[in-house]
Order: C-alpha cells, then structure tokens, then sequence
C-alpha cells in the first residue's frame, strides 16, 4: 500500500462568485469534521480567491487554490496574477498547465515550467497538468505527449523539490464530457508517469509525488479510480461544485488508504 497521502483539488473553473463560495463553502467544511484522511484544496476563480481565503486561511485540513499564475512576481503584465499576490491571500496551492490553458491560451511547455519554478520558489505547491487528447490516444502517442509535457514542466526542478509538486494526469478527451478513463487505462498512464519521474528523478524521488487523476472523477466512480496504486487522489472539475458530491470524493479517497 503507498505511503502517499491523497490530495483531492476542486477545480470550479469559470464558476462561483463570492456569495456562491461563502455558501459553499459554510455547507462543505462541517462535512469534513476534525480530521481528513486526504489533503483537500479548493481552487475557486480568482475573484473568489478573497471569499475563499476568510473560510480556509489556516485551515487545518482544507488548503486554498488558484486555477494560474504568471512567473514573473510583479510588473507590466496587465490581467495576470504573481505568486507574491497569490501569497498575500492566503493561497498554499496553483494549478498550472491545465489542459484549457494549452489549448484556449497557447501555453507551452517552457512557459508552464517558468510557473513551475516561481511557484516553488515562492513557497506554493504547483499542480501541473499533463495529459494527452483523443486524436493523439487514437495515435498511440499518449506516452510520446505526457513525457514530454513533464520533462518540459519540470526542467531544471531540483530533485529535493521535486516531492513538493502534484502531477495532475487528465486525458483531455475525458475532461467534462462524461467519458473517463477506466480505471486500468488510469493506472496504465499513472504509472508511466511514475516511470518518467523516475527517470527525472530517482525511483526514490519519484515514489514521494503525487499524481492526481483528473479526468470526469465522480462519486460513482472515484473509489475504483482511486484504488489504483498509481492514483494518489483527483483534480475535480463538474463534481466538486456541489458540497455533497465533492464530499462524497473525498470520503473515496479516505477509502483508498484505509
């Protein structure tokens, strides 16, 4: 059984506005209790950052996300967000790479790894996205695309910082369409990337990360996703904008290392 520690990450996307989160949030936090046998990050939209950080700043249990960052601190880069401002907030973790950045905002590898490194380097916990599409799965390239996606994210990471990052495996072709991956098919490609971080890293090294799924994860389906031993939990999209199906994830995770 893994050592690993589940981590479980809500990503609300384009959704919630502050009354919507402080409601959320005040239903979500009594289901959790004292304790949580998974480390839990909500990811709200930036303008709900603030809301967000009265319910979690200094959570015990529940750490507070945000869905980008730029590399650079400050400056003239009007409409982003450094991780300084992240900090001043409250925030413990960033989602970076996310499938819809690649492919609405153009992101390339080298500038996802220039996230990767400001965010370590502020004290933020990255969460980067790898993952391949339908036509390249069709191609037999999955392999090909994620390593790819993670030598590029995590040039130039120092293998000591290596364990600080989450690797967030989404096929892109199961991101909010309803089809997932089955669970062999997630441990096939979980533990290829395990593979390739060893190789970045050291079998040691790469043993210590983290590799969430995140492709269509539901209540109905998490407990057999994360019972993979290459599963160490999940980045949620439609199931964790309602408190009880988000919960219910989490219960699944806690079932993963029992």
């Amino acid at each position: 059984m893994s050592t690993r520690r589940p981590i479980v990450a809500a990503n609300w996307k384009m959704n919630k506005t502050q009354p919507e989160t402080a409601e959320f949030l005040s239903a979500f936090l009594p289901l959790l209790g004292p304790a949580c046998a998974s480390d839990v990050v909500i990811v709200p939209p930036f303008t709900s950052v603030p809301k967000a950080s009265e319910f979690l700043r200094n959570h015990p249990v529940v750490g507070l996300g945000a869905q980008n960052m730029h590399p650079k601190p400050n400056g003239a880069f009007t409409g982003e967000i450094g991780a300084p401002f992240l900090v001043d907030l409250g925030v413990t973790h960033v989602v970076l790479g996310h499938s819809e950045r690649r492919q609405y905002f153009a992101e390339s590898d080298a500038f996802i790894n220039e996230k990767v490194r400001a965010a370590l380097a502020a004290g933020l916990t990255p969460i980067l996205c790898i993952g391949e599409t339908l036509e390249e799965r069709d191609a037999g390239r999955l392999e090909a695309v994620c390593r790819t996606q993670l030598q590029g994210g995590l040039a130039l990471v120092a293998a000591d910082a290596a364990p600080k990052v989450v690797i967030a495996y989404e096929p892109v072709w199961a991101i909010g369409t309803g089809r997932t991956a089955s669970p062999a098919q997630a441990q096939e490609a979980h533990a290829f990337v395990r593979s390739v971080l060893a190789d970045l890293f050291g079998h040691a090294i790469a043993g210590q990360i983290r590799i969430q799924y995140g492709g269509s994860m539901k209540p109905d389906n998490a407990v057999e996703l994360m019972a993979q031993p290459d599963v160490d939990g999940g980045l949620i999209g439609g199931a964790s904008l309602q408190p009880e199906s988000f919960f219910a994830i989490i219960k699944a995770a806690a079932e993963s290392v029992a």
